[in-house]
């Protein structure tokens, strides 16, 4: 492969870890905007099999060399404020 063309997997493969890393953000928003209500133990099932399943995807990409490390830590570390924070304000 050129090196014109791994750049271009590595850029799609982390472009396409950021669309689904986003999906995962929009299902944190939502709930945060929603904490009047019960916490749901079904959403928050969704999301930790959402985020499961993001971190096998970040671990299969860095194992290809697709994405470095730094970077697909860095997605998941993202979420994982945020859901702290969901977790934090569910607790008030």
């Amino acid at each position: 492969m050129t090196l014109h063309a791994v750049t271009s997997q590595s850029e799609k493969a982390y472009s396409l870890l950021q669309e689904d890393a986003e999906k995962i953000r929009q299902l944190i928003e939502v709930q945060l905007e929603n904490l009047t209500m019960p916490q749901c133990p079904l959403y928050e099932e969704v999301l930790d099999t959402r985020m499961f399943g993001l971190s096998r995807e970040i671990d299969f990409a860095i194992r290809l060399g697709l994405v470095e490390e730094e970077k697909g830590k860095g997605i998941l570390s993202e979420l994982e404020r945020k859901l702290a924070l969901l977790h934090d304000s569910s607790l008030k």
